[in-house]
This record gives C-alpha cells, structure tokens and sequence, in this order.
C-alpha cells in the first residue's frame, strides 16, 4: 500500500479520540522508518530519483528497518509500553499494526515481503501488489467511505 494511504487508513480509524495527527503519523511510521530515512538521505545527497528502486540499489540497513518496522512483534511491544502510560495516545498507534495488516496481503515475495511475526519468522506471503486497480481502487474508495462515515458521525 502506499505512504500516504496506510496514513490516511490510520489517522480514520485510530483518530477519532483525539490525536488525529498522531493517529495519521503512525499510519505511516513504517514506511517512513525504512523507505522515508532512505528517502531523506537520497534527497540529502542528491542520489534522488523517481520511480521504483531496483533492490540491488537498496541498502541493506533499508531492508532490516523494514522487517523491524512492518512486524507486529515490534508494534505490539512499543504499543504496550506507551499503553502503560498513555492509553489514548496508544490508541492512536494502532495505525502501525493495521498499516502492517494492510501490506501482509499486497507485496509480493518479489518486492519487500511483509514479514508478520519477525525476528520470530521470516514468514511472509506472496500477495497481489497493492498498485494493481483490482487492489488500488477498492483502497481509494475504503478511504472515502471511512471518512464520509466519520464526518457523519460528527454531526
């Protein structure tokens, strides 16, 4: 799934009792620990470049942020340490886990595989990429559909 869609996904389902930005940022935080540093260190550097990397062009670091950052072994951790001190804004987190619920299903084994359980397994599935319309189109409409349905239930 892309960025900017995981963060709207999170900020709609785990925003709604404040901490909507928040909410919005750890929709995304997975992405942005591994590809989002890359990003920022290419653009740095003036390596910056549209359209998708080759893996061999990818650094390995990229690869061991990703399977730490799309991990519910991970998530659930860091979640139930702020939960100790801060339910609500743990509630906000939920995005990460659903973000990873969301990749699971569409990458595939060929590109970035989410790894559910790691360091515990290197399970992963070999799913339909999200960039499919069969895929993409459905998520766009989800997303308009959640947020219809919570601007009704603010009225």
């Amino acid at each position: 799934m892309d960025t900017f869609s995981h963060a709207l996904w999170g900020s709609g389902l785990f925003g709604f009792r404040g901490y909507k930005k928040w909410a919005f940022f750890w929709g995304a935080a997975p992405d942005l620990f591994s590809f989002g540093i890359l990003l920022l260190i290419r653009m740095v550097s003036l390596e910056f470049s549209l359209g998708r990397s080759s893996l061999n062009s990818i650094p390995g670091w990229v690869f061991i942020n990703y399977d730490i950052s799309h991990s519910f072994v991970s998530a659930f951790i860091v979640i139930a340490m702020v939960w100790r001190v801060n339910k609500t804004f743990a509630f906000a987190m939920l995005g990460w886990p659903f973000h990873i619920c969301l990749d699971f299903p569409f990458h595939s084994k060929e590109f970035f595989p989410t790894k559910l359980f790691w360091p515990i397994s290197d399970f992963s599935f070999d799913g339909i990429p999200w960039n499919q319309p069969e895929i993409w189109y459905p998520n766009v409409a989800g997303i308009i559909v959640l947020f219809i349905w919570r601007y009704k239930q603010k009225k």
